[in-house]
């Protein structure tokens, strides 16, 4: 399988919600669960209550997303999309999450691998008022499945296992 070339990131920004269609709410640390999920988030495993919570996914137990394509959304579509507004809990700078599927990981302290690139939904528009499914196209973030847990700050190493 191939993988990305050498590369370093860091954590932006962290978010987390405890039910679907509620804002996403800023934290300076998430505490990450292998097998489950993130304390306080709508998807963790046995307590979820996100959307797409009749169609559970182990893979699904935390979210990342490019700051790199908050910017070339705004630059190629003159939207402006807020960190808290892409809907995922991990905002990454420097990491190339569409080349990471299978691959394994470090965000912090924590392993995680990750299993699929996440797909934008309609939904999204719903809670936004705003069109950004067409923009967020092969662009939408990266699901993983935790492996290690351990509390991820803003500011964290994020880098190849």
């Amino acid at each position: 399988m191939p993988t990305a070339p050498g590369w370093n990131g860091l954590v932006a920004h962290l978010h987390i919600t405890p039910r679907a269609f509620l804002p996403m709410q800023g934290q300076e640390s998430i505490a990450l669960v292998a097998g489950e999920g993130i304390v306080g988030d709508r998807y963790r495993i046995g307590v979820e209550q996100g959307f797409y919570s009749e169609k559970p996914e182990e893979g699904r137990q935390v979210t990342l997303f490019e700051a790199e394509a908050l910017e070339a959304i705004r630059r190629d579509y003159k939207i402006e999309l807020l960190p808290e507004e892409h809907r995922r809990n991990i905002t990454t700078r420097g990491v190339p999450l569409n080349w990471l599927v299978g691959q394994r990981f470090r965000i912090g302290p924590c392993l995680v691998e990750a299993t699929r690139l996440s797909i934008p939904c309609r939904h999204i528009e719903e809670i936004l008022g705003r069109e950004v499914f067409n923009p967020m196209v092969h662009r939408s973030g990266l699901n993983c499945r935790i492996l290690e847990g351990g509390t991820v700050r803003v500011g964290d190493a994020i880098r190849p296992e």
